[in-house]
């Protein structure tokens, strides 16, 4: 490498660790704050490390709040509505994608419409809804809700994923005496896993911290979601950040978690070499 070169290449990699920096640096302040007292919170200097080390936030929060019973409910209901919405999205997805039908296009822009409504102006309709149904104040009624927005965003984030799979590979298929619902789960399903698994993440995500439909349709302790008791811990003007920063340093473990675990499905490429040029 020339000089310049290395110049560039240094330049490049002080940029990326700068960035870097910035980018994580709440994670951080928010995982420091959550082992401060109240006092040395509140105090005028902040500091960049916990002077005096404490886990009353966390204690707090476990002990004396439902926190750890609503970690479980944002779960069933975020995990629920996930795979609800891949069970028709993907579906719907491979039929605007592969099908050819009257009103395709309409379809595929009705779905973009429908992701793009703002979640804001239907809250009332669909608590009017899920009143007249009886699932006001469950989980269950949670679960109805969500995929009104979770669902359109996993069809059109499925489409293309579905259209990137060589044709030739379905027709290969149906030579050997595929039906269409077995070429759309057998072949194509697998060759668009990628695309499928960090849809429904993204899904899960949407679901996980969600907080206004929640906070509109639970109002019992035993349903509440983990937002709504973070937000609980609010009285007045008084803050308590420790114990909020520690409810938001757990809530983050379940998606670190799940894209620990699911990071080795999500590689590109899985249909090179399937199609002989």
């Amino acid at each position: 490498m020339t000089k310049s070169q290395k110049r560039i290449h240094s330049l490049a990699i002080i940029s990326v660790l700068i960035f870097l920096i910035i980018a994580l640096f709440p994670i951080y302040w928010m995982l420091n704050t959550s082992f401060k007292t109240q006092y040395e919170v509140y105090s005028r200097i902040p500091t960049m490390f916990p002077k005096n080390f404490s886990l009353d936030g966390y204690r707090y929060l476990y002990i004396r709040t439902p926190f750890l019973k609503s970690l479980f409910n944002s779960f069933t209901v975020a995990f629920t509505t996930a795979i609800v919405s891949l069970l028709i999205g993907y579906p719907a997805a491979y039929a605007i994608a592969r099908i050819r039908f009257t009103g395709k296009s309409i379809m595929a822009k009705a779905v973009l419409f429908t992701y793009l409504i703002p979640t804001s102006v239907l809250y009332i309709p669909l608590f009017i809804f899920v009143s007249k149904i009886g699932l006001t104040d469950t989980l269950l009624g949670l679960m109805v809700i969500y995929p009104t927005f979770t669902l359109p965003y996993t069809v059109w984030m499925l489409i293309p994923h579905v259209g990137a799979v060589p044709k030739s590979i379905e027709e290969a298929s149906v030579v050997d005496g595929c039906s269409r619902i077995q070429t759309m789960f057998r072949i194509v399903f697998p060759l668009a896993k990628p695309g499928i698994i960090s849809t429904c993440i993204f899904a899960f995500s949407m679901c996980w911290g969600e907080y206004l439909y929640a906070l509109v349709n639970i109002s019992s302790s035993q349903y509440k979601t983990f937002t709504l008791v973070v937000s609980g811990l609010v009285f007045g003007d008084i803050y308590p950040w420790a114990q909020i920063m520690a409810g938001a340093v757990t809530a983050c473990l379940p998606i670190l978690i799940l894209y620990m675990f699911t990071a080795k499905f999500l590689v590109g490429g899985v249909t090179a070499g399937g199609v002989k040029q």
